[in-house]
């Protein structure tokens, strides 16, 4: 499993890779997405970035649809919609507690 560092540096290169790809200048794509030209050069070297840096240069590509389309719409289930009357979730149950093991043992009875 990737580390979230890692997975900065492969977006940040992946990103400039595109940005080269249909041949745009860091300063137009920087001026396209509304941020400093800096905080496009550290996006693309794999920095720390904020998620909205991340948003406006993918929107500046045109990745939005490709962005939604990697998170699942998380739509409640048909079968969950019938048991639930309609209603959909608004909150998450917590997990449900394993059931405790029975101290017993062979030979604790006393009644024999």
């Amino acid at each position: 499993m990737a580390t979230s560092q890692q997975i900065e540096q492969e977006i940040g290169q992946r990103l400039a890779r595109l940005r080269l790809a249909r041949n745009v200048t860091q300063i137009d794509l920087a001026k396209k997405a509304g941020i400093g030209v800096r905080t496009l050069r550290r996006l693309e070297a794999g920095d720390p970035s904020t998620l909205d840096t991340f948003l406006r240069v993918a929107a500046a590509l045109d990745l939005e649809h490709a962005i939604l389309s990697v998170l699942p719409e998380g739509d409640i289930r048909p079968i969950e919609r019938v048991s639930q009357k309609g209603k959909e979730r608004r909150r998450a149950s917590p997990a449900s507690e394993q059931p405790k093991k029975s101290s017993w043992t062979w030979g604790d009875n006393v009644d024999d």
